[in-house]
């Protein structure tokens, strides 16, 4: 899992964007549109980083193939926080 993380969100364009959606979803589970609202980001943009994070199991999502399903980190990523953290303020918050 630390070198996945290191990859998806240090590693490529858009890994600044994943961070974020990782660091509200910690707090907030929330579905595609709540995160494009939330973050100001296209919802386009947010289903693209929503799905690439799923693909890797970084989160998961619950009622899955609804409009409304709702995202939460997975189980793997909640183990391996600490390098999320490690990751987001080295490379992404400011």
């Amino acid at each position: 899992m630390k070198n996945l993380l290191w990859y998806l969100l240090a590693g490529t364009r858009g890994g600044e964007t994943r961070c974020r959606i990782i660091e509200f979803l910690q707090h907030h589970p929330s579905n595609a549109h709540s995160l494009s609202s939330a973050l100001h980001l296209d919802y386009k943009t947010v289903r693209h980083h929503l799905a690439v994070l799923e693909k890797n199991n970084v989160i998961i999502q619950v009622n899955k193939g609804n409009y409304g399903a709702v995202y939460f980190l997975s189980e793997p990523l909640k183990e391996h926080l600490g390098i999320f953290h490690e990751i987001w303020v080295r490379f992404g918050k400011k």
